[in-house]
This record gives structure tokens, C-alpha cells and sequence, in this order.
């Protein structure tokens, strides 16, 4: 064996047993290139060589422009999650009170958030933001006063346009219309496909969400059994097609399970509804927030007769309380835009501008990458702390982007007892029960890892799996 040879494979027998021994963590970043160069005083070929021996064992990976990650240790691999029967006899125990429950700690500072989808201030550019809205304003002479077209501003939706890139320019500002937040643009898809006492076939678990506003507008959800990694189980579906009305997917980096449903998948599900001319509802706003080297397609780009409603918005990527969304509605268009004008007339114009300035000239893709290299890490170290504090039957999901981790539990365990238990400990957490309407998913869980990773945080996991390993 050459020098160098023996030199590389030692270096990455040091770094694998730094893994094994939890010196080095998942998540944790190795020092650059240049940096382990001077620090092991090998040759830069002998450290690239190392880095390769490990990235080919899947111990570490590269980021695009942010170094080389622990991405695999001597910890336990946990199953995956199973995929539900539906038992649709099983209603009782309604989740509206558990969701009041979940929301109540919203804004209470004092309680670690693993519950909610909304991204921490960490992972915001806020001095950006700040900077836009005075460009904004002093840009206006009206102080945001002024009415805006009903369909959105011609500059954001053009905006938005530009930058909806996976769609190869098949969507134009003149297919967008801006709504109040991706919840607002699926409540009116909804009402211009439906009518009361229609069915609506849902992902399950499914966000719940939808599932209210589903209930609120008198029409009944289908729930289609789903698989962790693939989606929504499409032959499941076939079976119901003749007697659903619509269907309301979130296809990318799903809310709560995690999975991006594969290509494929997506353009059999568009031929099938186009087969049936059922318009498709996809929701598609954790699709930025990808952890691979590309941002997966939507439904939507397979879509030829306008069936596809396409729902976006920058509340998980950039502003929450800006609310700011869109719908690329297809051939509802002209729908959407009366319903609009009847219940808001138009979208706060403010905060539309300072969007569109954000896009413009707040350097958005690089927001993005950094945004997605954070979720990554994190997403690396919940699940390595779930793997280390939680029960040995426990099962998770492996989401390839987004926001949530989806836990099943012993049988054994109902996660709404559990979440009093936790709130006890200023430990907030999304029980499982709320994702269907049925009285399913009661040993499962969604955490968010959305959120600034530090020792309480750490801590708050270990707490969490304490009280599950207690509940057994």
C-alpha cells in the first residue's frame, strides 16, 4: 500500500471513530479541507482522499458551498413508520379541542415548540426584511393605503413567476393570484371545486388544517392511506375516484409524514384525475426547502387540461406573519378571483411590495441555500436524538426536506396523554390524533425541527423521551 494510501485511510479511521465515540455528532460540520490540512499536516489530496473514503460509507456528505457533514454514526437505524388501515367506524374523539390545546403555546417564549410549522428567527433574514420595508415604503406615496388589483399586484405575481424556476416557464404572473397565505389559497380552492356534501380524498395522516376546512365548508374527507417514503397510496385512491369530487394533496416534504412522493407517482395521480376530470388541490409550499441537489417538480408541471391547483407561499420560507401566498389555479381562475373579491377584495398591498422587493433584491436563492443547509443539520440532529432517548421500537419517518418528523410509538402509548404530561415540562409537541378524523394515530407524533438547535432544545428531546420510556 502507497504512503498516501495508508495516510487518507488513517486520517478517516480517526474521523469514524470520533463518530462512533460521539465525539462528533450528526449534524456536526468537519473543518473544511484547507482547515483538516493543516490540522492532521497531510497533504490537501490526502484529506480529500479521507473525506471520500467517508462519504462513500455514508458516515459523512457534502453540502453544496457549506462543507462536509456527520451524517451517519454507530447509533441504531429505527423503522420506518407504518402505513394506517383507515378504520373509518373509529370517529370519536373529536381534535378540535387537542388542536386549541397545540396552538395555545404559540407565543409563550418559555416552551420548547416542536409542535408548530413556522420557522425560527434564526433561519429568517430579518435585516433584509427590515431593509426591504423601508425601501417599500419610502417607494410608496400612499403608505400602503391603496387598494391593489384583486388578483395580486402584476410586480409580485411576476415576482413569484420568476422564481417559480421548476416550473420551466409554464406559469406566467397572469396564472397566479395572490392570496393570504397558502391556508387561505386552499380553503378558496376547495370552495370553487366543491360543493357541500361533496367528498374529498386527503392524504392520511393528513394535515389537519385541511381536514378543518374541509369539515368547515360542510364536505367530507376521503382518507387515502399513505406510505412514508412514497405518498398517497395511488390504487387505494383509484378505488374511491368514482365517488371523490376533489383531491387535496401535500405532495413535497408532506405535512406531517415528511415524504416527497416520487416523479412517477405524481404523473400517474395527474393522469388519473385528468381520466376522471377531478381537480387536484397540491399545496406545495414546503417544496423549497429540499435537502437533495434539486427542487422536486409539483403535480402541477404534468398537469395539461388546468386541473392542477397549485398552492405556494413564503410563510415557511421567509415571512409567517406576512401571510403572503398564491394559487396557480388552472382553468378556476376566474372563480378564485370573484370568490376573492367577495371575502377580502384584495391582499394587504404592503406587504406585497415588500415581497416582491425581497425577491428582487434580497438575493432570495441564497436565503434559500442557507435556509436548507440549517434544516438539514437540523433535521441530522433531532433524529439522531430521537435514536438516543427514545425507545428502541420507536418509528420514523426519513423526510427528504421540509419541516416535520413523524414518530410511531409503542401501542401501548396514547400521545395525547402524553402531550399534558410534556406541556408540564414546557415541552410542546403535534399528538397524532389530530391528523385524522378518526380516532387513529394516537401513538404518533409530529415534531418540528424548524428551530434554533441548542443544548435546551437537546435537552427538551431527552425530557420528551424520558416521559415516553415512562409511559410504557
Amino acid at each position: 500500500m502507497k504512503k498516501t494510501e495508508t495516510l487518507y485511510l488513517k486520517v478517516a479511521k480517526i474521523i469514524e471513530d470520533q463518530i462512533h465515540n460521539e465525539t462528533l455528532l450528526i449534524g456536526d460540520k468537519l473543518p473544511s479541507v484547507r482547515s483538516a490540512h493543516t490540522l492532521y499536516n497531510v497533504s490537501l489530496n490526502t484529506i480529500k482522499l479521507a473525506y471520500l473514503e467517508l462519504e462513500s460509507r455514508s458516515m459523512i456528505e457534502s453540502r453544496p458551498k457549506m462543507g462536509f457533514f456527520v451524517s451517519k454514526s454507530s447509533q441504531r437505524n429505527l423503522e420506518l413508520p407504518s402505513v394506517a388501515t383507515i378504520n373509518q367506524e373509529e370517529t370519536k374523539n373529536t381534535p378540535e379541542d387537542l388542536i386549541d390545546k397545540v396552538f395555545g403555546t404559540l407565543n409563550q417564549s418559555d416552551v420548547t415548540q416542536f409542535a408548530l410549522g413556522i420557522p425560527g428567527k434564526n433561519f429568517l433574514p430579518l435585516t433584509k426584511l427590515n431593509k426591504s420595508i423601508i425601501t417599500t415604503v419610502r417607494n410608496r406615496n400612499d403608505a400602503g393605503t391603496s387598494y391593489e388589483p384583486v388578483q395580486g399586484t402584476e410586480d409580485l405575481r411576476r415576482a413569484i413567476a420568476k422564481w417559480s424556476l421548476v416550473m420551466e416557464g409554464k406559469i406566467t404572473e397572469d396564472d397566479l393570484v395572490i392570496t393570504s397565505g397558502a391556508m387561505s389559497a386552499v380553503y378558496n380552492a376547495l370552495m370553487a371545486v366543491t360543493s357541500p356534501g361533496d367528498s374529498v380524498a386527503v392524504e392520511s395522516p393528513a394535515y389537519f388544517g385541511i381536514l378543518q376546512a374541509i369539515k368547515m365548508l360542510g364536505l367530507k374527507a376521503v382518507e387515502i392511506p399513505t406510505h412514508p417514503l412514497y405518498g398517497l397510496d395511488l390504487d387505494a385512491l383509484k378505488k374511491v375516484m368514482p365517488e371523490i369530487t376533489a383531491c387535496c394533496i401535500v405532495s413535497n416534504f408532506n405535512n406531517p409524514m415528511g415524504f416527497q412522493m416520487p416523479d412517477e407517482n405524481k404523473k400517474e395521480l395527474v393522469k388519473m384525475i385528468t381520466a376522471y376530470n377531478i381537480p387536484l388541490i397540491e399545496d406545495d409550499i414546503y417544496g423549497n426547502l429540499y435537502f437533495g441537489t434539486e427542487r422536486p417538480k409539483p403535480c402541477k408541471f404534468y398537469d395539461e387540461e388546468g386541473l392542477v391547483l397549485w398552492i405556494g407561499s413564503v410563510s415557511k420560507t421567509l415571512a409567517p406573519g406576512y401571510r403572503v401566498g398564491w394559487i396557480a389555479p388552472g382553468k378556476f381562475k376566474n372563480k378564485i378571483i370573484r370568490q376573492k373579491l367577495v371575502q377580502t377584495v384584495c391582499s394587504p398591498s404592503l406587504y406585497s411590495d415588500v415581497i416582491t422587493d425581497f425577491l428582487e433584491h434580497g438575493r432570495y436563492d441564497h436565503h434559500l441555500r442557507n435556509f436548507r443547509n440549517k434544516l438539514y443539520t437540523n433535521f441530522l440532529q433531532i433524529n439522531r436524538a430521537v435514536e438516543s432517548y427514545f425507545p428502541d421500537n420507536t418509528k420514523i419517518s426519513q423526510p427528504k426536506g421540509g419541516f416535520m418528523l413523524w414518530l410511531e410509538l409503542d401501542q401501548r402509548i396514547s400521545t395525547t396523554d402524553l402531550f399534558n404530561k410534556a406541556l408540564a415540562q414546557k415541552i410542546n409537541f403535534a399528538p397524532g390524533r389530530i391528523f385524522s378524523q378518526y380516532n387513529q394515530y394516537n401513538n404518533c407524533m409530529r415534531l418540528t425541527y424548524a428551530l434554533e438547535w441548542n443544548e435546551r432544545v437537546e435537552d427538551s428531546i431527552k425530557k420528551l423521551g424520558k416521559i415516553v420510556k415512562n409511559s410504557i
